[in-house]
């Protein structure tokens, strides 16, 4: 095997935007291949009070990443007196990314906050910085995996039968089924698992288990 540069540590992150509240969900196992080097690892940084990131690829490119983007957010509160929007944190993300689109940051972000209209946003990412803003999104190891569900029960995706729109709680217990399902199926996914909410009050955090094998 040619020495590599980058390395995937698997896991698995999904958001979910609504109408004034965003979920973030997100495991914490840190591991390469078939070892485990944590149990307990968050992929997630809170940004300012209403905007959490979650970066899944590679660990030590994803620490870089948010100590750089926390530095640009301390120097923008200076220059303006106020913290920075989603939107405006979304198009810091994105050229940052793409500054290094020579030599990349191996990691796949989702950036999840409240607007300035006080909507839920979820923003997904790919390594290079092309982003683009989306009511559900995943990222990691199983979101392929997660995808077809949040299509099927948050899209209404090829239904043929008229169902209600889930309400927050409904979404945040159908985040914690998913994870909990990605984690029977994908070895890089498992241990525990944490839910944000992010509102008009600020951010809630709840932890749980997961498969430990």
């Amino acid at each position: 095997h040619r020495w590599s540069p980058y390395a995937d540590n698997g896991g698995t992150c999904l958001g979910v935007s609504g109408d004034d509240y965003v979920v973030l969900a997100a495991d914490t196992r840190l591991s390469s291949g078939y070892k485990i080097h944590t149990r307990n690892c968050s992929k997630v940084t809170q940004l300012t009070d209403k905007v959490l990131i979650c970066s899944c690829g590679m660990k030590s490119d994803a620490i870089t990443l948010h100590k750089h983007l926390k530095a640009r957010l301390v120097m923008y509160e200076h220059q303006h007196r106020r913290q920075a929007s989603v939107n405006a944190i979304a198009q810091l993300l994105s050229t940052t990314l793409y500054y290094k689109r020579f030599f990349p940051y191996y990691t796949f972000n989702v950036l999840c906050g409240i607007d300035d209209e006080g909507k839920g946003a979820c923003y997904h990412y790919d390594a290079i910085g092309n982003f683009e803003r989306v009511p559900y999104t995943t990222s990691g190891s199983g979101s392929s995996l997660v995808m077809g569900v949040l299509d099927a029960q948050l899209g209404k995706e090829n239904q043929t039968i008229e169902t209600p729109a889930l309400n927050k709680a409904e979404i945040v217990e159908l985040s914690k089924d998913v994870l909990s399902s990605v984690g029977e199926r994908d070895i890089f996914t498992g241990d525990y698992g944490e839910i944000f909410i992010i509102d008009a009050g600020g951010i809630t955090k709840a932890n749980f288990d997961l498969k430990q094998d």
